[in-house]
């Protein structure tokens, strides 16, 4: 990615190294910290989740479920568990790749890991919704509710980010370092 200074544009590690004082590893290495904190917010709530659907089959009530609610139920436990996993892989990545200076590469594939696992935990957060508000109020308002709390994850993690990225104009060197120390 190119920041534009007013002057001839650098890049992002052209602007760590002038701005930060950062080399590629420290880079690697602060990005990975910073993934790894938002990856411990995430699997929090991943695993509560998870383990909540888990108990819900051996539930009384569940007997009374019919075959969409058992489908929505599958669905919705089947996306918890793939989110469980994309969340903690970057671990297990880093324990692979322990030592052998490759942080650079997994701090890549863990921010893709990461961003794969928000989108199947829009699914399931809305499969929830969709088992609880239909057994609650009826299957409409479920259909309405859970389409319609996905859409508003949908767009604050993935649309609006985008359209900062696309939009924003680079703050200058000044400003970029003020935030950085």
């Amino acid at each position: 990615m190119l920041i534009n200074l007013g002057r001839r544009p650098l890049r992002d590690d052209e602007w760590n190294r002038s701005v930060r004082g950062e080399g590629p590893q420290q880079r690697a290495d602060r990005n990975f910290v910073e993934l790894l904190q938002e990856l411990r917010v995430m699997q929090t709530g991943v695993q509560i989740l998870f383990a909540l659907l888990l108990t819900i089959a051996f539930t009384g009530p569940f007997a009374d479920a019919d075959a969409f609610q058992r489908s929505v139920y599958v669905a919705t436990l089947v996306c918890t568990a793939v989110a469980t996993a994309l969340l903690i892989a970057p671990v297990a990545y880093h324990r692979a790749l322990f030592q052998q200076g490759r942080k650079d590469e997994l701090v890549v594939a863990a921010h893709r890991l990461l961003r794969l696992g928000l989108v199947v935990l829009v699914a399931a957060v809305s499969g929830a919704l969709l088992l609880v508000v239909d057994e609650a109020v009826g299957r409409i308002t479920g259909l309405v509710v859970s389409l319609s709390i996905g859409a508003v994850f949908v767009v604050l993690w993935f649309v609006l980010p985008a359209l900062t990225r696309r939009t924003a104009t680079p703050p200058s060197a000044e400003v970029r370092g003020r935030r950085a120390g």
